[in-house]
């Protein structure tokens, strides 16, 4: 197991959520490069019928700003957002992290609660926000 794969584990494990992903910036925008897992939980690896570049999640991330989101369904109507949760599984609430490395933008921490919107604590925010630093450091 790697380093980064080490993080999104205990990650995982802390907050007890459905899955947490890496998406690393590239050329192609920001696939997901790394995921852990809870038992039961859908990959997004592969998953390609999300244009994140159209998501206003990402252009908070583009803004260099942690979104946080206990229930996702009613935190944008936009379609292409709505549709976006159906494709990941059933997203109900997340933790998005920007990854930055020398001022740039290098990647996306997301970590994930499918099925039921959930209330994020301070500290499961703080969390995922030390770990994209980390992560930050190793890209």
């Amino acid at each position: 197991m790697t380093e980064i794969e080490a993080i999104l584990a205990s990650l995982l494990d802390e907050t007890k959520a459905s899955r947490v992903t890496l998406r690393s910036a590239s050329a192609d925008g920001f696939p997901v490069t790394h995921e852990a897992l809870a038992p039961d939980t859908p990959s997004i690896r592969h998953e390609q019928s999300v244009d994140l570049r159209t998501q206003p999640v990402v252009q908070e991330i583009l803004q260099r700003r942690q979104v946080v989101q206990h229930d996702c369904r009613s935190a944008h109507d936009d379609p292409a957002f709505q549709r976006m949760l159906d494709a990941y599984g059933g997203l109900a609430a997340q933790i998005v992290t920007p990854v930055v490395r020398d001022d740039r933008l290098v990647g996306i921490l997301s970590v994930h609660e499918l099925g039921s919107p959930r209330r994020w604590t301070e500290a499961e925010a703080a969390t995922a926000t030390r770990a994209a630093a980390r992560i930050g450091e190793l890209l």
